[in-house]
């Protein structure tokens, strides 16, 4: 199986099989957020509550982090929800961004400074709190953040419009969790992403539009995570305050999950993630608890999916138009 990570509480446990761990590191304040580094597989970046980015090596003996990042006006000095290494196997940077409007680039090789550090301001006026970061698939300076006040914005790191770009506005509630859509195939839905709130609604979007394609609103509780799978082009998964796992395979239902479990002792389920093959899906809960689910054969994409798919969108968007003559309808959790 292939290794899968998920942060609570300070520690971090890399799951080697679904009932034991194999490593157990820890860091002085909780972490927020963790992943396995793309392109160094022996290593772990962490975000914390305290701000401070850390680094583990499984290689080492060490519980500790190999590296961590100074506790300075030079760094993040607010949470952090979001890591991701970006680039290629030569060239490759970590990006972080926080609750403190900043994103930051750092090299692996040295957590003393950030490589380069940008202020994420709205219209030269408004600091955006980040709760979310995710970089289209292939794309290493146009990315996606969710924010505080539910807003999402596209941001770049270089060029004329470095910084954030554009506002999409749909959410009444903080952002939790964001993905862009990466399931590669015969037809580009790269300009896709999926967003999770506290107003118990997950959203898809498109870069191209600034208001949400479509709303799904299945719960009655936070919606704490969503993700794509990285292999079937029209699903993903999500997470929620009720200890619910929804998979939601769009080609079949727009209006309700294709599947739903409600996870043991019924914890909130605040992460979610899947297997890079597609066949697995981790969720952690707000205990410190994680299950690992064979999804089977809900996730095996067929080449006729990928059409299906560009046609659902279709559909989705001639509903969206109807609604907007409509007018908008008011919905309150």
């Amino acid at each position: 199986m292939k290794h899968l990570c998920l942060g609570s509480m300070g520690h971090v446990a890399l799951m080697e099989r679904p009932t034991t761990d194999s490593h157990r590191v820890k860091g002085q304040s909780p972490v927020l957020a963790v992943g396995f580094a793309r392109f160094h597989p022996n290593l772990v970046v962490g975000g914390t509550y305290s701000g401070q980015i850390v680094l583990w090596d499984n290689r080492s003996h060490r519980k500790t982090p190999v590296q961590r990042t100074p506790l300075s006006a030079a760094a993040h000095t607010h949470p952090v929800y979001c890591v991701n290494v970006v680039g290629t196997q030569n060239a490759n940077n970590l990006i972080t961004v926080s609750t403190d409007g900043r994103m930051c680039s750092w090299s692996l090789d040295m957590l003393s400074q950030p490589q380069e550090s940008m202020e994420l301001i709205y219209n030269k006026s408004k600091p955006v709190a980040v709760t979310g970061m995710a970089f289209p698939t292939g794309d290493v300076n146009n990315y996606v953040v969710g924010s505080e006040e539910g807003a999402v914005y596209t941001a770049s790191r270089h060029g004329s419009k470095a910084g954030i770009c554009e506002m999409f506005e749909g959410h009444q509630g903080p952002v939790t969790g964001l993905s862009c859509h990466n399931a590669v195939g015969p037809v580009d839905f790269s300009h896709l992403f999926v967003t999770s709130s506290f107003d118990w609604t997950v959203k898809l979007w498109s870069t191209k539009h600034n208001k949400p394609l479509y709303s799904f609103e299945d719960n009655a509780d936070y919606l704490y995570d969503v993700m794509w799978s990285p292999v079937h082009p029209a699903q993903f998964a999500a997470v929620c305050g009720m200890g619910r796992l929804d998979l939601w395979n769009l080609n079949s239902d727009t209006e309700v999950p294709t599947a739903s479990v409600t996870v043991g002792g019924a914890s909130a389920l605040n992460r979610v993630r899947w297997g890079s093959g597609g066949k697995e899906v981790a969720v952690g809960d707000s205990e410190g608890h994680l299950w690992i689910y064979d999804v089977g054969e809900l996730a095996t994409p067929h080449s006729e999916d990928w059409a299906r798919f560009a046609r659902t969108l279709m559909e989705i968007k001639a509903n969206r138009g109807d609604a907007e003559e409509e007018g908008p309808t008011e919905r309150t959790p």
